[in-house]
C-alpha cells in the first residue's frame, strides 16, 4: 500500500516544487552569467537553459524524462542530476538512520525509566521533552561543537568522512550532527513511551499477570513492550519529514556533502533541476523508512496493520 502511495505522492511533490521555484528570487541565467554579461548573452543563455519556454512545458518534458530515470543537468556545472545526488545520498541516508535508531532506542530506555521512577524522574524527562520541542537542532549543534570540539576537542566540528575511507573516522564525523538531529525526537520518544506505558501498566491484563506473580520485569519487557512500540514507531515515523527539514539545516552547520546541502546551494543559485532532483530523493527517502517502519509494526503487531 505505501509503494502504491507513492507514485502520487511523488507527482504532487514534484509539482508543487517545480512552482514553488518560480517564487525563488534571482535569475539562474543572470546568476551563472555574472553581473558583466550582455542582455543579449543572458537572453541566449535562458534560450539554451529553455528558461524561456512556458512553465507548463518545462515540468511535462521534466516529468517525461524522470519517469526514464533521467532527473535533468544541473544548469550550474551541466552535469547529470542524479549522478551528483547518488554520491551525496549515502551521507544523508547516514545521518537520517542513524539519528531514527538513536532517537527509537535512547527515547524508548528513557520512558521506560521515567516510568519506573519517581516524581523528580517524570519532571525531568517533562522537562526534557519541553526543551526538545522548543529549541531548535542547530543550536543543539551549536552548543555540541563549543563543548566537544572547542572547549575539548574531542570530535570534529564540520567535514565528512566516508565509511570506505575510514569507519571510525565516519562513525566520528557524525556523533555530533546524530546527537544535535536526535534531541528532539529523542524527547518526543521518551514522553509518548512513558504515556503508553501508563496506559499498558493500567490494563486488566497487566492485573491479571501480577496477581499471577509475573515479574514486573517481565510485565515491562515481554508483554508490554510490543503494545506500546506500535505507537513509538508510528510516531517515529510521522516525524520524517521534519527529521529530514532539520538534517537540512544540520548538513549546513557541519559541512556534510548531503542532500541538503545540495539543496541550498542550489536554491541559492537557481539551479532548478537540482531543487527537483533533491524534492524526488526526499520523498522517496520518507517513503522507505516509512515502508521499513510499517514492516516492523506488522512484525511486532500484525492486527495492527491489519486494522
Amino acid at each position: 500500500m505505501r509503494i502504491v502511495q507513492a507514485v502520487p505522492l511523488l507527482l504532487f511533490v514534484s509539482a508543487l516544487t517545480f512552482f514553488l521555484q518560480l517564487f525563488i528570487p534571482g535569475d539562474a541565467a543572470r546568476s551563472i552569467g555574472g553581473l558583466t554579461a550582455s542582455p543579449q548573452a543572458i537572453a541566449a543563455l535562458r534560450h539554451r537553459l529553455h528558461l524561456d519556454q512556458p512553465v507548463w512545458e518545462r515540468y511535462w518534458a521534466w516529468l517525461k524524462d524522470a519517469v526514464h530515470g533521467d532527473l535533468g543537468r544541473s544548469i550550474s556545472n551541466n552535469e547529470a542530476v542524479s549522478g551528483t545526488l547518488n554520491t551525496r545520498l549515502g551521507v544523508t541516508l547516514s545521518l537520517v538512520i542513524a539519528t531514527t535508531l538513536l532517537a527509537l532506542v535512547v527515547g524508548v530506555v528513557l520512558g521506560m525509566a521515567s516510568v519506573r521512577g519517581g516524581r523528580t524522574t517524570r519532571l525531568a524527562a517533562d522537562s526534557a521533552s519541553i526543551a526538545g520541542m522548543t529549541i531548535p537542532a542547530f543550536w543543539v549543534g551549536l552548543l555540541g561543537i563549543w563543548v566537544f570540539n572547542t572547549r575539548f576537542d574531542l570530535l570534529p566540528a564540520n567535514g565528512y568522512v566516508f565509511f570506505g575511507t575510514s569507519a571510525g573516522g565516519w562513525a566520528r564525523s557524525l556523533v555530533l550532527p546524530v546527537a544535535a538531529l536526535a534531541f528532539a525526537l529523542v524527547t518526543v520518544i521518551a514522553k509518548q513511551t512513558r504515556e503508553q506505558f501508563a496506559d499498558v501498566l493500567s490494563r486488566d491484563f497487566v492485573r491479571n499477570l501480577r496477581a499471577n506473580g509475573v515479574s514486573e520485569r517481565s510485565i515491562l519487557f515481554k508483554h508490554s513492550l510490543r503494545h506500546v512500540s506500535v505507537t513509538v514507531l508510528t510516531v517515529a515515523g510521522n516525524n520524517l519529514i521534519g527529521l529530514l527539514g532539520s538534517a537540512v539545516v544540520i548538513e549546513e552547520l557541519f559541512g556534510l556533502p548531503g542532500l541538503g546541502s545540495a539543496a541550498v546551494t542550489a536554491a541559492s543559485s537557481g539551479d532548478i533541476p537540482v531543487i527537483q532532483g533533491v524534492a524526488v530523493y526526499f520523498t522517496l527517502i520518507v517513503v522507505g523508512l516509512n515502508l521499513l517502519l510499517d514492516l516492523a509494526i506488522g512484525w511486532l503487531n500484525p492486527q495492527a496493520v491489519a486494522a
